[in-house]
């Protein structure tokens, strides 16, 4: 199955121009079974859905709750937490990574730095968390490895350091406009069906591949 890890709405991101319900109807029509919604520290693109459309349509389009968190001194961090925890805290940005890391790990979830090798101060290789200590990716879950929205140097560069501390790589559009959406995918099995699951799947190494 082919999902989308890094998506933005309108309703859950201030630079989000894609309406939840549109975003789905773009990725199925594009073969993808299912989407990570990666909000700006804010989980209101999921949260509409739950409850405006959730168990009334697209029932064979798998729908999953994260968020891009954005850390005081590590840029942004896609944060995956298992479906039956609820964390007001990862609404609240700012939080140094060194806290973070423990706080998802210990409420079960898992991180990964998103586009670690783009632009300054939003990506973690630019930051002065990983200047401090680079081998704080060890500590992380998974890479970005693949981002539509950056360039290739970037995204090889992002390859070669998930593979330096052997991380899994996964891939997403980071689309907040219609014409990005579908550009990138992780391929996870199709028994992936919560949050918990892809948890899962990710700390296995069960990700098969991804790329745009």
């Amino acid at each position: 199955m082919k999902i989308d890890m890094h998506c933005h709405t309108r309703e859950g991101s201030p630079d989000g121009k894609v309406p939840i319900e549109q975003y789905i109807r773009m990725l199925r029509n594009q073969g993808f079974g299912g989407m990570l919604v990666t909000d700006h520290d804010s989980y209101g693109g999921y949260r509409y859905w739950k409850k405006n459309i959730k168990g009334d349509k697209y029932q064979d389009f798998l729908v999953l709750k994260g968020i891009e968190y954005d850390t005081l001194d590590a840029g942004h961090i896609l944060v995956i937490m298992p479906e039956t925890i609820k964390l007001r805290l990862l609404e609240l940005r700012g939080i140094p990574v060194q806290m973070l890391i423990p706080i998802v790990h210990n409420y079960g979830g898992i991180l990964g730095p998103a586009h670690p090798c783009g632009e300054k101060y939003m990506s973690f290789r630019n930051t002065r968390a990983y200047r401090r200590d680079p081998k704080i990716v060890e500590q992380f879950d998974f890479v970005e490895i693949f981002n539509a929205c950056e360039a290739e140097e970037s995204n090889e560069t992002a390859c070669r350091l998930a593979a330096k501390y052997h991380k899994p790589g996964v891939g997403g559009s980071d689309s907040h406009k219609t014409d990005c959406v579908g550009l990138a995918y992780t391929e996870v099995p199709d028994t992936v069906e919560t949050e918990t699951d892809l948890i899962n799947c990710i700390r296995a190494g069960e990700v098969t591949g991804c790329g745009g």
